[in-house]
C-alpha cells in the first residue's frame, strides 16, 4: 500500500474547520478525498460515516437525526448519495453553530446540484480536492514559484528540470501517478465506465449513455479551446440544449472545468464563451488516445497547457484561495493562456510546450501588458531550464519553477 501523501488543500481545510460549522470537500472521483479524511492526523478524531456503505446509507435515510447526535465532530463521505441529509444538518447548525461540526465530502459539485446550494447558505464553505499536483507527488516543501512571486514580487533562484512528458501523460489521479496500477489504460477504461454507469446516472437521467460518452471524447479533443456549443452539438449530432446539459453534468462531476475570459467589464465575463479544460491530463490523454510523447505539436501544446492549468488550480486553491483564473483573448488577434487575478492585480501567463522560445511567443503578453495597468508581470512559461528577465515586467521561466 502506498504511503499517505499529504495534500496541500489541507491548509485551507483545517482553517475552514476552525471558522465554519460546515465544510464541504468535493472533487472528481478517485482524487483521494476518502484517503485524506481517514489519514490526515488532524481529522482522525472525528466520527466518520461513508454513504457508499449500503447499511450506513440506509440507517441515515431511516434515522438522519440519530446519525447526527453526539458531541464529537462528524465527517460524512460521499454525502451526495443522500442530499436530504443537508436539511437535517441545517437544523443542527441553526441550533448550534460551533465551527467544525460537520465535514462533508463527495464526488459531485454541491454548488451545482439542484436545490442543494440553498440548503446550507451562510453555513458552509466549499473546497475542492483536485488531482495530485507535481509538488504533491514529489513531496515538495518549498513555496511554489508563483506563490513566492505573489508574496515577494520575485521568483526563487533555483534549478528545475523540464516537465516530464511521462508525468503529463500519467496525470494526477492517485492510483495512476503513484504507481499503484501497472496499466493506466485499463484503469482509465474502468474509470470511464464507472463514471458513466454510476456517477452520471446518479446525478441525472441520461437516456443515451453512448451519446454522452461520444460527447465526452469530443470535449477531450477540444481540450483548452474556447467552447463553441453549436459546433460541438453539430459534431455530436445532439441539440444544443442537450449538449449544454451534458456539459453541466461534466462540470458538476468535476471532469470538466470552464475558465472564463478576462474582460474589463465584469458582467461581460458571464456572457462570453469560456475555455474548457479536462481536470486531469492523464484522463485527457486516455480519452484522445494520445499515449506517447511524440504526438503532433497541437496536442502536445494542449496537454502542456492543461498540465499548467491543473497544477495552477491546485496551488492557488491551497495558497491563494481568493485568486481567480481567466484567459484573455482580443478578437482572435491576441491571446494569453492564463490571467491570474489577485485582489487588484493580475499576472499574465503564456505556456509554451517546447524547450525553446522565440520573440513572437511574447506578442500576447506584450499586448496584455499594454492594455492593463494593473498587471504585475507577464510570464512566458516554457519547458526549459533558464530564468530570464527581459524587461521590467516580462519574465521567461521554466514551467517547473513556476509550479514547483
Amino acid at each position: 500500500m502506498t504511503k499517505y501523501k499529504p495534500r496541500e488543500v489541507t491548509r485551507e481545510l483545517l482553517k475552514a474547520l476552525k471558522n465554519m460549522p460546515v465544510v464541504v470537500l468535493s472533487g472528481m472521483r478517485q482524487t483521494g478525498k476518502s484517503t485524506l479524511l481517514l489519514n490526515q492526523p488532524q481529522l482522525r478524531g472525528r466520527k466518520y460515516f461513508n454513504f457508499d456503505d449500503f447499511n450506513t446509507l440506509e440507517f441515515a435515510k431511516s434515522n438522519p437525526e440519530n446519525l447526527l447526535t453526539g458531541k464529537e465532530p462528524i465527517t460524512i463521505d460521499e454525502a451526495q448519495k443522500y442530499p436530504e441529509i443537508l436539511n437535517v444538518i441545517k437544523q443542527e447548525v441553526d441550533r448550534n453553530r460551533k465551527p467544525g461540526r460537520f465535514l462533508l465530502s463527495g464526488s459531485a459539485n454541491f454548488l451545482l446540484l439542484k436545490n442543494i446550494a440553498d440548503s446550507l447558505a451562510g453555513r458552509a464553505v466549499y473546497l475542492t480536492l483536485p488531482p495530485f499536483t507535481h509538488r504533491e507527488i514529489q513531496g515538495t516543501k518549498t513555496l511554489p514559484g508563483i506563490v513566492e512571486f505573489i508574496n515577494k514580487k520575485t521568483f526563487p533562484n533555483r534549478d528545475e528540470k523540464p516537465v516530464s512528458w511521462k508525468e503529463i501523460l500519467t496525470g494526477g489521479m492517485p492510483s495512476v501517478c503513484l504507481g499503484e496500477v501497472k496499466d493506466p489504460d485499463i484503469w482509465f477504461r474502468g474509470y470511464e465506465q464507472t463514471y458513466l454507469e454510476r456517477d452520471i446516472r446518479n446525478l441525472s437521467q441520461v437516456a443515451d449513455l453512448g451519446s454522452f460518452r461520444y460527447l465526452l471524447r469530443l470535449v477531450a479533443l477540444r481540450n483548452t479551446q474556447i467552447l463553441k456549443q453549436s459546433e460541438l452539438a453539430r459534431d455530436a449530432k445532439l441539440n444544443v440544449m442537450t449538449v449544454s446539459r451534458y456539459l453541466s453534468l461534466m462540470e458538476a462531476s468535476f471532469i470538466l472545468r470552464r475558465i472564463p475570459p478576462y474582460l474589463g467589464n465584469h458582467t461581460s465575463r458571464l456572457i462570453k464563451s469560456p475555455k474548457i479544460y479536462l481536470s486531469d491530463t492523464g484522463l485527457a490523454s486516455y480519452l484522445t488516445g494520445i499515449r506517447a510523447s511524440g504526438t503532433n505539436e497541437y496536442f502536445r501544446g494542449a496537454l502542456m497547457e492543461n498540465y499548467v492549468a491543473q497544477n495552477l488550480e491546485g496551488i492557488l486553491s491551497a495558497y491563494c484561495p481568493e485568486a481567480k483564473i481567466f484567459y484573455w483573448n482580443i478578437q482572435g488577434r491576441y491571446e494569453v493562456d492564463f490571467i491570474v487575478e489577485i485582489e487588484n492585480e493580475t499576472i499574465a501567463i503564456e505556456v509554451k510546450s517546447s524547450s525553446r522560445w522565440h520573440e513572437q511567443d511574447l506578442i500576447g503578453i506584450k499586448a496584455y501588458l499594454h492594455s492593463s495597468k494593473k498587471c504585475r508581470a507577464g510570464i512566458l512559461a516554457y519547458n526549459g531550464t533558464q530564468i530570464i528577465k527581459l524587461e521590467d515586467k516580462i519574465w521567461v521561466l521554466p514551467i517547473n519553477l513556476l509550479l514547483n
